[in-house]
């Protein structure tokens, strides 16, 4: 896994931000924990032929 972190600033408005914090908290969840999935599964689903690290190949599961 990644030893180091990097901020990624977004902007989205706050109707869709308060939703997505209520299902985060329901399901036990950090935002930045799902943010983090979803990144992971975009880059995954569009790599192409890019070589990625070890770490961020399928495992079948999602490692925050």
């Amino acid at each position: 896994m990644e030893k180091r972190t990097a901020r990624l600033t977004i902007l989205i408005d706050p109707q869709k931000k308060k939703i997505f914090e209520e299902i985060c908290a329901a399901k036990d969840l950090t935002s930045s924990q799902v943010i983090r999935r979803l990144v992971r599964q975009y880059i995954l689903e569009n790599a192409g032929d890019r070589e990625l690290p070890a770490w961020l190949k399928p495992t079948g599961k999602f490692d925050d």
